[in-house]
């Protein structure tokens, strides 16, 4: 796989938790951790996210207050194989979803693309809609 050009870095609160959030409930794996810097690049897919706990070891480039919910007003949207099987993973494990599974199409010019897809908040309140494509079709008004 070609490295993606934006690889989001999320700063996290407790860093194993969040290494539990998306390794065993998001399906991401590690690609490679700095354990003493609380850093770990994880990949799904085609997709890559950063984790970093707050440590002394760990540069700080905030630009303000950290505040609960992190990441306010912006979503990551990270495409699956089986959009069904993720949700179901988070729902056996009684994981707070906060925007059930559903179908939307969304125009794309002269088409609409199909996504199934749903959103959960990771541990940090950073906001995560995950979707499978189901197809297109063409757009009439």
């Amino acid at each position: 796989m070609k490295n993606p050009s934006l690889i989001p870095e999320l700063k996290v609160l407790d860093y194993d938790k969040s290494l539990d959030f998306y390794t065993r409930l998001a399906g991401f794996k590690i690609i490679y951790d700095r354990l003493e810097e609380n850093f770990a690049m994880l990949e799904a897919n085609d997709a890559r996210l950063m984790i970093e706990g707050f440590t002394n070891k760990s540069r700080s480039w905030l630009v303000g207050q950290m505040e609960r919910p992190f990441g306010r007003g912006m979503h990551l949207q990270i495409e699956v194989q089986d959009v069904q099987h993720l949700y179901q993973n988070f729902k056996k494990a009684k994981y707070p979803i906060f925007f059930d599974l559903e179908e939307k199409w969304y125009r794309v010019n002269d088409k609409e693309i199909g996504h199934k897809q749903f959103l959960v908040q990771d541990p940090d309140g950073y906001l995560l809609r995950f979707f499978e494509k189901i197809g297109s079709r063409p757009f009439s008004q």
